[in-house]
């Protein structure tokens, strides 16, 4: 603890220079006491810093010192230098921002340390985007990052899924947040929590009424409870696959976020996996693959490809031609 302190006095020196002995005190939670016996303590192990009493004085730092210390250990410089990689920052209009704060955090490091943080944004990329859904698309986060940080109700043309009409909304944020790729409004509407997806938002417009949120909740609070509302409705239905197994790399990263189970072998050329589809139409979603991906179970789900596959071959049977090959090896097109 008390390493803890001596680096945190250090720290604050080097920021400001001069600090009162007493807000130092208050800020570390000790006494005025401890306080100048870790300024001696300092001293004695060469820092530049002494104590001036009066009332202007304070404990001060030699102007123009630093410290290559800076509290981080090798794995706190490399988990920050993971930042840089996520586009969450350019969707906030902060990406200049925190490449500029990087770079001085770079140079702040203390130089063992350097390399291993060099290395980390070099070698790890952070794409929050999931495989084959492509890119979310651009949205001007502007006008509901201002509502949320002015502590004011947002006015919203909002356009729900499967909806051709727009819907306006006056709303009380709570906050934003990123889903795998997708930034989110969390809003009480009418004193509900409700989620708002950032790119169905027509239009946005700050109120000059306060936010009126419900007291003592937390943004991360009620994202809780919005998400696993979400992930619980509706109850999953499990299917089972057989896959071929030239197929399963490109299938697992396609339907990963579906897979509840496997994947086993079933033969040298086959894998058994499970997953869970939130309706039984989703699972037109395996056609791309063909005769490659078995669906074993359930019935309705089978029934469901079979009906799928049926209307595809009426859409093209008048221009379907069986092609025979007679002995002779010859090709002809049946009349």
């Amino acid at each position: 603890m008390k390493a803890d302190r001596l680096l945190s006095i250090l720290l604050l020196l080097q920021t400001r220079g001069q600090v009162p002995a007493t807000e130092l005190a208050e800020r570390l939670e000790v006494s005025v006491r401890t306080i100048y016996r870790d300024v001696e303590a300092l001293s004695a192990a060469g820092v530049p810093v002494w104590a001036e009493r009066g009332r202007l004085g304070g404990i001060r730092l030699l102007p123009g010192y630093r410290t290559d210390v800076t509290g981080l250990t090798g794995d706190e410089a490399r988990a920050l230098f993971v930042l840089a990689a996520d586009g969450t920052h350019d969707a906030l209009g902060l990406g200049a921002a925190i490449g500029s704060a990087l770079r001085k955090v770079m140079a702040a490091l203390p130089a063992p340390h350097r390399p291993a943080a060099e290395r980390t944004s070099e070698r790890i990329l952070v794409d929050p985007a999931r495989w084959m859904r492509g890119g979310a698309a651009e949205v001007e986060l502007g006008e509901l990052q201002r509502a949320v940080f002015a502590d004011r109700r947002l006015r919203l043309t909002y356009r729900h899924s499967g909806e051709s009409e727009s819907r306006e909304y006056i709303v009380d944020p709570y906050g934003l947040v990123s889903k795998a790729g997708v930034w989110y409004l969390v809003a009480d509407r009418d004193g509900e929590a409700r989620l708002f997806r950032s790119d169905r938002v027509q239009a946005a417009s700050v109120d000059d009424e306060p936010v009126r949120r419900r007291p003592g909740l937390s943004l991360a609070e009620v994202w809780t409870v919005l998400r696993d509302q979400v992930e619980r409705l509706p109850q999953e239905i499990l299917v089972r696959c057989r896959v071929r197994r030239h197929r399963l790399d490109t299938f697992l990263r396609i339907h990963v976020v579906n897979l509840a189970a496997g994947p086993e072998d079933l033969d040298g050329e086959s894998v058994e996996v499970e997953l869970g589809f939130r309706a039984v139409q989703a699972v037109r979603a395996l056609l791309p693959f063909g005769a490659d991906v078995e669906v074993l179970s359930p019935p309705e789900a089978r029934a469901e490809l079979a009906a799928a596959a049926a209307e595809v071959v009426a859409l093209y049977a008048a221009d379907f031609h069986p092609v025979r090959i007679r002995p002779s090896g010859v090709r002809t097109t049946d009349p």
